[in-house]
């Protein structure tokens, strides 16, 4: 079995890790802490990408440690191919077999979310497997 957790170094991004391998414990799974950067397309300098790269590389590493901690079999990914977040999170489970779904969920107003989208709202419609939201 194998369980996603979106994974942004945000507070309710870490509160999803924390399901996830409290669910992978239950299920024998195998977790996958998914990070996707969409890519600034020209509007930054090639410094300030790399530099958000390795920010996330550094996020990942020591989610992936949290789960070592716990003697959790692990795999981390960082995805920059283009797509938006909540896109590349259901194209990798697609991909990969995934069989479950771990997403934070972000408080915001119903118009933020329709201005600004919501990865975890696109993961909730879209994904073919079941989908935990945690807040």
């Amino acid at each position: 079995m194998k369980i996603l957790v979106g994974y942004d170094g945000t507070n309710a991004a870490r509160e999803a890790l924390n399901r996830g391998m409290e669910q992978a414990k239950a299920f024998g799974a195998a977790v996958h802490i998914v990070m996707s950067l969409k890519g600034d397309e020209g509007r930054t300098s090639d410094d300030a990408q790399v530099q958000r790269i390795k920010t996330a590389e550094r996020g990942l590493k020591d989610a992936a440690a949290l789960c070592e901690k716990r003697g959790l079999a692990c795999e981390t990914h960082l995805l920059v191919r283009g797509l938006e977040p909540g896109e590349d999170l259901v194209r990798y489970a697609e991909e990969n077999g995934v069989n479950q779904i771990v997403v934070g969920v972000h408080r915001r107003s119903k118009v933020g979310k329709m201005i600004f989208g919501s990865a975890a709202q696109y993961v909730i419609i879209n994904a073919a497997c079941p989908v935990l939201a945690v807040k």
